[in-house]
């Protein structure tokens, strides 16, 4: 079913409107490294992670520390957007830096498999928003389209029908399914690179799961953990959710062409730069999957650019504030739950 968009014949001017954005998006220079703005950005993320550190170790077994779990969670979830950076080759001008940036971010930081992800995300990108082919489209906790509800049993169905309201709950989970996801992963693979990773991972674990006991008490430390995966699973979740849930999903062939199809299932959050930090760049998701290794301090001027491109080839350019594209989650949600048809686009 196509609801307000209109379906574009395969033609060579779909290959050549993104070439000429190309163009034009180089031309700016928008496309240049930027290893200062990087080099910071990591610098003083991985310093506040010390600061946090040092407070816990100082305060010691305190019940202020369950108060410094959430500035935790939230430099976790920093770092876990420069891990995504370095995922798409935009921190260094070298594959090789930007898979080391990426493990020690991911791997050793944060908890999570780089490799697994990467092959992931990557899938992503290339089908965005294509059911049985966008890895983030697939079914679990959450259903997506209206297939996806029919094919469950009946207890899948009634989750479906209320996942609207199960969606925060499910979101303090993020970070155990991180964690998990990565370790069944890694189990599978036999090669040395994953023995890199489950070795980074183990190093995490005994920093963020076993050294608050020799700092806390049992009960407390419980605590610190819960406080500290939660809410990082839930700000990571939240941050990555409004990106293209609620938009159409790709129904059929893949005529539209590169420059249609990601614009048309991205969908970007208005507000300052503000939003931008607390997002980590993520607001800017329709520049970002048309140029995935843009760096992200370029993607809000690339911005200016790609909204009045998409608006002079009538290519429908998708931005709301954050509430009011959570709304349309959660809209999207209650429609595919309850087995009525979502928007597609052919």
């Amino acid at each position: 079913m196509q609801q307000g968009f209109d379906r574009q014949p395969v033609s060579t001017s779909n290959r050549e409107d993104f070439a000429e954005l190309s163009r034009r998006i180089r031309a700016e220079g928008l496309m240049a490294p930027r290893g200062g703005y990087f080099a910071i950005k990591i610098a003083a993320t991985i310093g506040a992670l010390s600061v946090l550190v040092g407070i816990v170790l100082v305060v010691g077994d305190s019940w202020w520390n369950l108060a410094v779990a959430v500035g935790l969670a939230f430099v976790l979830a920093q770092l876990g957007f420069i891990g995504h950076d370095a995922g798409h080759r935009q921190v260094c001008a070298h594959r090789r830096g930007n898979d080391v940036i990426g493990l020690v971010l991911a791997n050793l930081l944060t908890g999570f498999s780089f490799g697994w992800w990467l092959a992931k995300h990557n899938r992503h990108h290339a089908h965005t928003n294509a059911p049985g082919k966008d890895p983030d489209m697939a079914p679990g906790a959450l259903v997506y389209t209206s297939d996806q509800m029919v094919a469950r049993k009946w207890w899948g169905r009634w989750c479906a029908r209320i996942q609207a309201i199960l969606l925060v709950p499910l979101l303090f989970l993020e970070a155990l399914n991180l964690h998990l996801a990565s370790a069944i992963s890694l189990g599978r693979r036999r090669d040395k690179a994953a023995l890199v990773e489950a070795a980074l991972l183990l190093i995490h674990g005994c920093i963020f799961f076993v050294a608050p006991f020799l700092v806390l008490s049992p009960g407390r430390a419980i605590l610190f953990i819960a406080i500290t995966q939660s809410l990082f699973g839930f700000y990571l979740g939240a941050s990555f959710l409004t990106n293209h849930v609620g938009m159409p999903a790709m129904n059929g062939g893949d005529d539209l062409g590169f420059l249609r199809r990601q614009v048309l299932t991205s969908r970007n959050l208005s507000g300052r730069s503000l939003t931008g930090f607390i997002f980590g760049g993520l607001d800017t998701q329709i520049e970002h999957h048309l140029f995935p290794a843009m760096p992200r301090a370029n993607l809000r001027r690339a911005r200016e650019l790609v909204r009045p491109f998409c608006v002079e080839r009538r290519i429908a350019y998708a931005e709301q504030s954050p509430w009011r594209a959570y709304r349309d989650v959660l809209r999207h949600l209650q429609v595919a739950g309850s087995g009525r048809a979502v928007p597609t686009v052919a």
